[in-house]
């Protein structure tokens, strides 16, 4: 039994917008290799580390971390809906012993999950053949977020609960690299989107579907040259993968919010759920990292990135 680790852009736009078919393809037969390479490992359990995108997690009450018991997929951009197959007594488990060792992180017996955590699994296994799993949210969009300190050890607790449960464990880390997405912020929201992003509560169809067509149409307008969002970094995003594979997690940590901000866009937060995943698999031991991918696809507003770490 062991444990392993495998992380991913994720983008609301593949499927909607084509950046051609040669980046397509090559990002399908990647996806074909890495799913070789997750049915040799064949996972027991999933640990998920994901973001969200103000579709389950509001300002009403913004954690930094928490766990999902149960949890349910909202369906956007074409990911399925319904509930996802989470071990719940594993995950009541990780809550006890995350707490035992100072890390706290709220519990939720009702998460709603978008396609920061649908989108991976759903392309690795099929949404019916997802393998049990805990899903764990890391604020990455709304600000104050929790510090790279804080998620690395975050990750490493996680990482020592996995190697205690004596089966195969997919440590996932969803979101990054490079990418500005046009999320809206809270300070400079109009009156009616602030009140969404503090209350929440249930999105009308016809509201989501209004919200994904602007989202679908920045994508278009930025691949071709048209739009003021932040343009990819594929300097930024190397640097970045170079400091995974190396375990160098005191340098991300001296990325300051403005910096990862500045250089990674406003979705580039979310190096966080890779952080989190490398920083747990390095809690037992030196890793070896593997790039499958990377490419800077504009019309996915992505630095698409592909990696997988194994224990030396």
């Amino acid at each position: 039994m062991t444990v392993a680790a495998l992380f991913s852009s994720h983008s609301p736009l593949m499927g909607y917008n084509s950046p051609g078919s040669e980046i397509e393809n090559e990002v399908n037969e990647c996806f074909k290799r890495l799913g070789k390479w997750v049915e040799d490992f064949a996972p027991e359990l999933i640990i998920e580390f994901a973001p969200d995108h103000f579709n389950g997690f509001f300002y009403r009450l913004m954690p930094s971390f928490c766990v999902g018991v149960e949890a349910t997929s909202v369906a956007d951009f074409g990911t399925p809906a319904g509930a996802l197959p989470v071990d719940g007594a594993l995950a009541e488990g990780c809550v006890a012993y995350l707490h035992q060792q100072g890390i706290d992180v709220a519990i939720s017996y009702d998460m709603k999950a978008d396609h920061g955590l649908t989108q991976l699994p759903d392309l690795l296994f099929g949404w019916n053949n997802i393998p049990p799993m805990i899903p764990v949210f890391i604020n990455c969009a709304a600000p104050p977020r929790p510090t790279i300190e804080r998620v690395t050890k975050l990750g490493e607790a996680i990482g020592k609960f996995a190697a205690d449960l004596n089966r195969n464990v997919l440590i996932m880390g969803s979101g990054g690299l490079s990418h500005d997405p046009p999320i809206p912020q809270l300070k400079s929201a109009p009156p009616e989107v602030r009140e969404r992003m503090i209350a929440g509560g249930y999105l009308p169809q016809e509201a989501r579907a209004a919200r994904q067509d602007r989202v679908l149409n920045e994508g278009m307008k930025f691949a071709a040259g048209e739009s003021d969002i932040l343009d990819l970094n594929p300097e930024w995003d190397r640097e970045i993968l170079n400091l995974l594979t190396t375990a160098d997690f005191a340098a991300i940590g001296r990325y300051s919010d403005g910096d990862i901000t500045r250089l990674g866009g406003c979705g580039g937060h979310e190096i966080r759920a890779w952080v989190a995943g490398c920083a747990a698999l390095g809690a037992l031991g030196p890793y070896n990292a593997h790039t499958w991918y990377y490419r800077a696809i504009p019309e996915w507003i992505a630095g698409f990135g592909i990696m997988t770490a194994e224990l030396s």
